[in-house]
């Protein structure tokens, strides 16, 4: 059966970590968080699932509830969010290049190939190498630190520069970096990325703009091997009424890139080998309602669902406050 993690708080605030296991939870017996017991079984030399059950199951536990009160967080926190940092990759799953390639074909009238394609078809192509090859680089992508991540049914809040707030259905591998520089993959949650897809869509340059916006996890995390194929659903809801929905497909089956290979062109880099950081990545994904030319608006709720993981991952959207932004000289 699929085991999940889920961190918890308390209505006091207290902490407290689950383990779900199939259709079944249990609260653990002195561990607080994921991290926590991370650390734990990296000590011991221990997977996750075995440092779960040497903690040993308590009492057990309603997450749809839990879920339901608001008691359930992010699967994975940072004491400090400067020591979390959150990137993805794009052009990663078979049929993304679709979307992607309507946004800026007009700009490239007269080539045979918009850049997006090409890059799409060099990850088809080697996205997926041998064991113990590497294979081409995905296109890489910076999100932000800790402070953009909220957890499920919490609001992702766009700026009030942003042109758009829209979805982004996806899988997120989620990392630890050992004493000695190793990272170590905890699992991997369900994730919206939240991107600016119109500011996308004037020029495909700004991409790094339309990044930079919080995302969501869902309340479990997956640990263990990840599931060839990974089959959901992403809808939204306006004033209670599904506006949009469409199947999504994840897992390396329906990728043009492995997760090793991936991981590898994160990790390459030493500064994302920092002992005691976390990661969230981004894998990607190939469904987008503003692909179907769907305009978003707040008060709009995306859901996000996908077995083996239980529980959906909603999250409104909502508007920040403009504010003014002014650089002083010393």
């Amino acid at each position: 059966m699929a085991l999940r993690l889920l961190q918890h708080r308390a209505d006091d605030g207290a902490r407290s970590l689950i383990l779900a296991d199939g259709d079944q939870a249990f609260f653990l017996n002195g561990v607080t968080t994921t991290l926590e017991l991370a650390h734990a079984a990296i000590a011991a030399g221990n997977s996750l699932a075995a440092q779960a059950e040497i903690a040993g199951r308590g009492a057990v536990v309603d997450i749809a509830a839990e879920l339901a009160a608001g008691r359930l967080l992010a699967p994975i926190d940072h004491a400090d969010p400067a020591h979390l940092q959150m990137t993805g990759t794009g052009l990663t799953h078979l049929g993304s290049a679709e979307g992607r390639n309507k946004m800026h074909a007009a700009a490239a009238a007269g080539e045979k190939l918009t850049d997006s394609m090409r890059m799409f078809l060099e990850g088809v192509e080697g996205g997926k190498p041998a064991a113990g090859q590497v294979g081409q680089q995905p296109e890489w992508f910076y999100k932000g630190d800790g402070s953009q991540l909220v957890g499920p049914e919490a609001a992702l809040t766009m700026p009030a520069f942003a042109q758009d707030g829209g979805e982004e259905p996806e899988l997120a591998g989620i990392y630890l970096i050992g004493a000695d520089g190793t990272p170590f993959r905890l699992g991997i949650a369900l994730a919206n990325e939240f991107s600016d897809h119109v500011t996308e869509r004037h020029n495909y340059l700004w991409l790094a703009h339309s990044k930079l916006r919080v995302a969501s996890l869902g309340a479990e995390l997956l640990i263990g091997e990840v599931p060839a194929d990974i089959r959901g659903t992403s809808l939204i809801r306006r004033a209670g009424e599904v506006v949009w929905e469409k199947p999504f497909l994840s897992g390396e089956a329906n990728m043009s890139h492995s997760i090793a290979n991936l991981e590898h062109h994160h990790f390459k880099y030493d500064l994302f080998r920092r002992a005691g950081d976390v990661h969230v990545h981004f894998f990607g994904t190939a469904t987008l309602s503003f692909s179907d030319n769907v305009q978003t608006a707040e008060g709009d709720v995306f859901e996000i669902s996908a077995a083996p993981f239980a529980l959906p991952l909603r999250n409104p959207l909502a508007r920040a406050a403009a504010q003014d932004v002014a650089v002083k000289v010393l």
